[in-house]
């Protein structure tokens, strides 16, 4: 086992306290709480059954609690104010996320990317294997300026489509390209929010400012590595997987049973009816004339000439036909052998519960789901399980991040819900939403970027700055940035950095840093740059990537002081290691897209992406001491 791997499990354990062969001087009480409830939140981030907005606020709040009652003052005087630890909501780096999240929305709803996926699916008509390599190349290269969460939704249909056209398995393709979008993401700073953080607390902590590009080079080459396994042996590795969403489960139809006189409904209410079906018939409407529609109370009284507007699957209407002697129409025609229900004006689409969902922890049923959004749901899709969808499982089931819904309604219905933005649409059967606004949100993002690389003003301002000038141009509704900012991801990064914060001022940090260097002791600087990064890839792939780098920063700034080598350099190991989400599904957001849309399983994330992750480690590694002369 290589060294560097040892001394990254054996720096774990002493992260937790058990790891008694090193003497160190004891702990203060404060710093000891600071690590206990610092191991306890990377536990809690793991929960998936407690939402992560609660497990961040209960650690802000237990810090902010637990400091009130006992103060803590440092032995050069200095007291840690309770209240410091809520100045993450006011922090240079989560302003500067929340402006580039806005931003990004901007260029998504305006359909600003539609020219690169229509441009991808024609070059695949060519050369389906040079063609993996552009998608791989296009999709890293929009990563590095644009949150990768767009780029795979926008892709991800696409390459479903050509996989079937070409008869490939799309295995080989969709998780290769979700990753190239995260080996993309960590060439700039802006490339991801974890980048962010890494350098905002570097230099909170006195370290001289990392531009937007000063490490470009470097994530460029191990990049690259990156991009020839994902394009030349990563699809081999892949089994064929069919993809799930493939499965439409029953149709759902939309039609209406027309009341003759001297029928059994004929005289009923809407209640007797219901109870005639055992409870399976769902009115949306009751028609009298061409023009007039009544409310379907319970107590309605149906009448001779009444048509009752229903969607069911053909079966139950056909027995809903029998069972209160009515007559089935749909699109205007009696149903029958001539007339089969048909579902031309029928759409099948996938709605991905995404981080500015209102759906996250709701069923169905408490969103008024089909009454809002006059959509149909056949299945749910979890992280590879299909649960159940028909009849009431569904309506009933509490809807998780990454969630995938199987709707059908109408063209109209689908393209309001695209309208809206309370959902990622994967919907590969229909254009994709293209505006006159996308030119000027191209321009704002390419504005945002050139200002900050040129040093004219920091991200955070002009991030900010350009998410007004979305909205003054009309690129942006209010509404919208409401559905762009993500309380789950703004409440983690002031938890993460409360918690930083904690250690920092308490000691704890350059307890563990020391720990880690005496442990080190008489290993070379590149085993001891190459474990910390290891460390990093490894908390990454368990718990929130912006909590491991949050808390790595200050360890790996404590490290290198004590080794004398350069910081800047151990924290690209915090950041780069931050940034190897790649060997499960739940490290980050779009491995559970990719996941959901070409039906893989866990394993599989950790056939393909434990290699890639060891590729790119190794290369970093190499790089980054040979960059740094050390």
């Amino acid at each position: 086992m290589p060294k560097s791997v040892v001394l990254c499990v054996r720096l774990s354990v002493i992260m937790c306290g058990r790891y008694k062969k090193i003497s160190l001087m004891p702990l203060e009480p404060h710093a000891i709480w600071a690590l206990g409830l610092t191991v306890s939140a990377l536990v809690l981030f793991t929960r998936e059954r407690i939402p992560l907005e609660t497990s961040s606020l209960v650690v802000i709040v237990l810090l902010a609690i637990s400091f009130s009652i006992f103060p803590y003052t440092s032995a050069t005087g200095v007291t840690l104010e309770p209240i410091s630890f809520f100045a993450g909501f006011g922090h240079e780096a989560l302003v500067a996320v929340c402006g580039l999240m806005v931003a990004g929305y901007g260029i998504v709803r305006t359909g600003a990317l539609e020219p690169v996926g229509r441009g991808l699916a024609k070059l695949w008509g060519y050369s389906p294997v040079f063609s993996i390599l552009i998608t791989l190349l296009v999709s890293a290269a929009l990563s590095a300026v644009v949150n990768n969460t767009p780029i795979v939704v926008l892709l991800l249909p696409i390459m479903l489509n050509v996989a079937i056209r070409t008869k490939n398995s799309p295995s080989g393709i969709l998780m290769p390209m979700g990753l190239a979008t995260l080996l993309g993401g960590m060439t700039t700073t802006i490339g991801t929010s974890t980048n962010l953080l890494v350098v905002s607390v570097a230099a909170d902590m006195g370290l001289e400012r990392i531009n937007m590009f000063d490490f470009f080079i470097p994530a460029a080459m191990a990049g690259s590595v990156g991009i020839i396994y994902l394009w030349l042996i990563a699809p081999r590795l892949l089994p064929n997987r069919t993809p799930q969403l493939e499965d439409s489960g029953p149709r759902i139809f939309t039609a209406h049973l027309h009341i003759p006189e001297g029928s059994f409904a004929d005289g009923k209410t809407l209640t007797e009816i219901i109870q005639k079906t055992e409870g399976a018939i769902q009115v949306s409407g009751i028609r009298r004339t061409e023009n007039t529609f009544t409310v379907p109370l319970p107590d309605a009284r149906i009448r001779a000439g009444d048509r009752l507007l229903v969607r069911d699957t053909p079966d139950q209407l056909k027995d809903y036909e029998r069972s209160i002697g009515a007559t089935l129409y749909s699109q205007g025609h009696e149903v029958n052998e001539e007339n089969p229900l048909s579902d031309d004006l029928q759409h099948l689409a996938e709605l991905v519960i995404d981080r500015g969902s209102p759906m996250i922890h709701r069923t169905l049923n408490e969103a008024h789901f089909s009454d809002v959004y006059q959509l149909v749901t056949l299945a749910i899709h979890r992280k590879g399980k299909v649960l159940e969808s028909m009849p009431q499982g569904i309506a009933k089931t509490p809807l998780r991040l990454g969630d995938v819904l199987l709707v059908q309604g109408s063209n109209e219905n689908i393209e309001e819900v695209k309208k809206r933005g309370h959902f990622l649409v994967l919907d590969a059967t229909r254009q994709l939403p293209a505006t006159k606004y996308a030119p000027r949100a191209v321009g704002i993002m390419t504005l945002i970027i050139l200002v900050a690389a040129l040093g004219i003003m920091p991200i955070s301002i002009s991030a900010v700055a350009g998410s007004l000038l979305m909205v003054l141009t009309r690129c942006l509704k209010w509404q919208d940035i409401q559905r762009a900012l993500s309380l789950q991801v703004i409440l983690i990064v002031v938890a993460s950095l409360a918690l930083g914060s904690a250690l920092t001022q308490t000691g704890a940090t350059a307890y563990v840093a020391h720990a880690f260097v005496e442990l080190t002791g008489g290993m070379s600087d590149r085993v001891i740059f190459s474990a910390l990064m290891l460390l990093m890839a490894i908390l990454t792939n368990i718990v929130s990537n912006n909590a491991a780098a949050v808390i790595g920063t200050p360890i790996a700034i404590s490290i290198a002081q004590e080794l004398g080598l350069p910081a800047e350099a151990f924290v690209l190991a915090v950041l780069f290691g931050a940034n190897m989400s790649y060997a499960t599904p739940m490290a980050y957001q779009t491995n559970l897209l990719v996941m959901n849309a070409g039906g893989y399983t866990f394993m599989d994330f950790v056939r393909a992406g434990v290699p890639l992750t060891l590729i790119v480690w190794l290369s970093f590694s190499f790089i980054i001491p040979v960059m740094y002369g050390f």
